[in-house]
């Protein structure tokens, strides 16, 4: 049964997530922003263009793949977010991401469960590698 309480509860669970996901997603994004009006994501779209390209993906777009493997998503999610990227580029991203995302998070997760660290980052690392490229082929 529905009551005051489960609203309650709810509106106050629902507080506290986006509280603490506006405390990693908000600064990320204003450092994007920032750095977007400086010289230095010319700079690593430069240097990381090369790479990208596979992907279909402009060199600036490293940037939130980077976040997204060493730290967490929503890292990822912030510096998308003020990134000029096309909705193909964005599919692309997502799912290389989704693909593999916080791998020293996970990989030590793993590694306490008795997985193969080096199979399962190959796996992870391999088929975001690939679905990017198969992405980038066919969208």
């Amino acid at each position: 049964m529905i009551t005051k309480a489960t609203f309650v509860n709810g509106g106050k669970n629902g507080a506290y997530i986006t509280w603490e996901l506006a405390k990693t997603i908000v600064p990320v994004y204003f450092l994007i922003t920032f750095l977007k009006h400086t010289p230095v994501i010319g700079w690593i779209a430069k240097y990381f263009a090369p790479v990208m390209a596979i992907f279909g993906l402009p060199g600036d777009a490293s940037l939130p793949l980077v976040l997204g493997n060493v730290l967490n998503p929503y890292f990822a999610l912030a510096a998308i977010i003020p990134l000029d990227l096309t909705g193909k580029e964005i599919t692309i991203l997502s799912t290389m991401l989704l693909l593999s995302h916080s791998l020293f998070v996970e990989t030590a997760i793993n590694k306490k469960t008795g997985i193969k660290v080096k199979g399962i980052l190959l796996l992870r690392l391999g088929s975001a590698i690939m679905a990017g490229i198969m992405l980038n082929l066919f969208l």
